[in-house]
């Protein structure tokens, strides 16, 4: 803790607001691990299975395995298989299952945010420390101290190197929840259009191979 007062003393802030940045950024995280695990999301073996089953013909197995998913997308497909097709039917299943997406992808906008302004308000805190830096050189007229300026240029780049110590990291776990949400969406749409669409027995068996668990 003393540590991280000295380094808000240190960068002003332009430093404190990073900090609080980097919590938000920590909260959304654990919120979206939490959030992803509650959804079951990669967690399709069952519902892969029900697929298939259903593919194949066998709608009595599609239903057992169906009702072992733990899939979020299982409700969607449980009601596909079950009322009569119709293109209003599957407009409103795309419907559904794009919303239960958009679920997944809330608090996205957030970690995009932090990512693209860590670094700029670093930058910022660094421009204003120079200017104070420039100014201390100025106002020591002809005695000029070497070390006065050093000491104020690494104090100013204290913020640079805390915002990029906060963009860095948000940029990576954005991208990890934004693969991961963009397979769910070829996943869903690719289980609705193979319940909804008739068997077409010309077409390569597909596999329908998505996450590790139940």
């Amino acid at each position: 803790m003393n540590g991280l007062r000295d380094v808000v003393a240190l960068g002003g802030p332009v430093v404190a607001i990073l900090l609080v940045m980097s919590v938000l950024t920590v909260a959304v995280t654990l919120y979206k691990l939490w959030q992803f695990a509650a959804s079951g999301v990669g967690r399709h073996r069952e519902l892969s299975k029900a697929l298939t089953a259903w593919d194949a013909g066998d709608a009595h197995e599609a239903r057992v395995r169906l009702i072992k998913s733990q899939s979020y997308l299982a409700p969607f497909i449980e009601t596909a298989i079950e009322m009569p097709n119709s293109q209003a039917l599957s407009d409103r299943l795309d419907a559904e299952a794009g919303l239960a997406l958009a679920r997944l992808e809330r608090g996205f906008r957030l970690l995009d945010t932090i990512a693209q302004l860590a670094p700029l308000l670093g930058l910022f805190g660094t421009v204003l420390g120079m200017i104070e830096a420039f100014q201390s050189l100025q106002s020591a007229g002809s005695s000029v101290d070497p070390s006065l300026l050093a000491g104020g240029i690494w104090v100013a780049l204290v913020t640079t190197a805390v915002g990029l110590a906060v963009a860095m990291p948000t940029s990576m776990v954005l991208s990890w929840l934004e693969s991961r949400t963009a397979r769910e969406r070829v996943f869903a749409d690719k289980a609705l259009r193979t319940v909804l669409m008739p068997h077409d027995t010309t077409l390569p068996s597909a596999t329908y191979a998505s996450g590790d668990h139940a």
